[in-house]
């Protein structure tokens, strides 16, 4: 291996698009659909609406950065050189959770639809495997990866289409509850409180989470200035029709639809609409959107490792090289691997509150960073630019801080603690950083000393 070798710029804009929404995964709609709907007191499309507001704006400032700085490092760049180093540092430990976490969600979800399956199987057999895969197909390199992302997504699309058409069709024969396939209801209902929609959109974030990731990506990808801003906006529009339409569509048909374990609550929901054959096609479904997600999340980690190596707050010599044949970061995609062993030792829960509190901290920051970047530093303060550079972000940052704060306490104790653990690792590193700077310097002075001596 060598520090030498580069990246290759050669994603375009569809294989960027595919990659954040495999990241993603549209099925995940599917996988909190019961947690979602108790959170959001059966409202979920008014909670994704809600969800969908927040993340618009945040979506934009990420466009906005991306073009500032079209580089590898995501929120953790943009903060650092907008803002402060140490805010930079702080955004980067707290994302740190997101990106290193999302790949354990992916593999421990994985294990255990294949154990439910296989039941003769061990879940850690699973976890084991799929990490051998994972790290095998990253190492080959990103156009791999986006390849089998691409067709995951288009499966996945396909499935949410036959789901949502065999709603459509019940409703219009008379199937369901439903008087018609027009209604406010699940926008405006009498039933469910506002501040259990807000609930529920704050968990319902999460599903939104992999349009941020593609930014990792700029140095692998064609223009990215143009192609990444594109690629942001793309990925939640579709989430989010998607997602609006499964609920609405849902709502609208089984208005009182009822479940005893909010886990397997989708699949009782699959069931109700097309039966065994259609539960059965949405295992197959759930399995291979779970394989990808996992292969999107570590090309997402291994980059923002790449980055954080290159900046020194991770150790540059393990964590810049790049394989000299396949041009990618390949020690880094095996540290992710080792680390996503943890999946054995993690539940579901656990893990999905150490993403949400990392995304969500991050965006907050980087709503800020367009703020700092644009309206204070670059002085852009026009009638249209202000409502750009400091409306638009001011309303995504106060969104996005609120949904965080209804997180439930347990996520924000845990989310506190990190940011504590990562002061306390800058603060060792900075001390260590002064003394190695300043045995470096005492070391020049009596070489010069010593230089002095010689030439007298």
């Amino acid at each position: 291996m060598t520090n030498k070798t580069t990246l290759v710029k050669s994603l375009k804009l569809p294989q960027v698009v595919f990659m954040g929404l495999a990241w993603m995964t549209p099925m995940i709609f599917f996988t909190v659909y019961g947690v979602a709907f108790e959170a959001a007191d059966g409202r979920m499309a008014a909670a994704y609406i809600i969800a969908f507001i927040a993340i618009f704006f945040t979506a934009f400032s990420y466009s906005r950065m991306v073009k500032a700085y079209p580089i590898s490092g995501s929120a953790y760049t943009y903060t650092k050189k907008s803002i402060h180093p140490k805010a930079g540092f702080l955004v980067g430990w707290a994302l740190l959770l997101d990106y290193i976490f999302s790949p354990i969600i992916a593999i421990l979800t994985f294990g255990i639809f294949m154990n439910t399956e296989f039941p003769s199987i061990p879940i850690f057999v699973w976890i084991i495997l799929m990490n051998v895969v994972l790290v095998a197909v990253n190492i080959v390199g990103i156009k791999s990866a986006a390849s089998v992302s691409s067709l995951s997504v288009l499966i996945q699309i396909a499935f949410i289409a036959l789901f949502c058409g065999l709603i459509v069709k019940d409703i219009l024969a008379g199937d369901t509850q439903a008087a018609s396939l027009f209604s406010l209801a699940p926008f405006f209902g009498a039933d469910g409180s506002l501040s259990a929609v807000f609930t529920g959109a704050s968990l319902i974030c999460f599903c939104f989470l992999g349009f941020d990731a593609v930014t990792t990506m700029s140095e692998e990808t064609i223009e990215a200035e143009k192609t990444i801003s594109k690629a942001i906006f793309l990925i939640v529009l579709i989430a989010a029709v998607m997602y609006i339409a499964i609920s609405y569509l849902t709502q609208v048909a089984f208005p009182d639809f009822a479940f005893t374990n909010p886990d397997n609550a989708a699949y009782t929901l699959v069931q109700v609409v097309g039966g065994n054959l259609l539960s059965s096609i949405f295992i197959m479904v759930l399995i291979i959107a779970t394989f990808t997600q996992g292969v999107s999340s570590v090309t997402s980690v291994s980059r923002f490792l790449y980055a954080l190596g290159r900046e020194s707050i991770l150790p540059g010599k393990l964590f810049t090289s790049l394989h000299p044949k396949y041009r990618t970061p390949a020690a880094n995609i095996i540290f992710v691997g080792i680390i996503s062993f943890a999946a054995v030792f993690f539940n579901l829960d656990t893990a999905v509150t150490f993403v949400s509190f990392g995304a969500l901290t991050a965006f907050t920051f980087v709503n800020l960073s367009v703020i700092a970047h644009y309206f204070i530093k670059r002085k852009e303060r026009s009638v249209k630019s202000t409502f750009l550079y400091l409306v638009f972000p001011l309303i995504g940052a106060g969104f996005i801080c609120w949904l965080l704060t209804l997180l439930n306490k347990q996520t924000l104790v845990y989310g506190i603690i990190w940011l504590v653990v990562g002061f306390i690792y800058l603060g060792v590193r900075t001390i260590w950083l002064s003394a190695k700077e300043k045995q470096s310097a005492e070391m020049k002075q009596t070489e010069k000393t010593m230089l002095e001596n010689l030439t007298k």
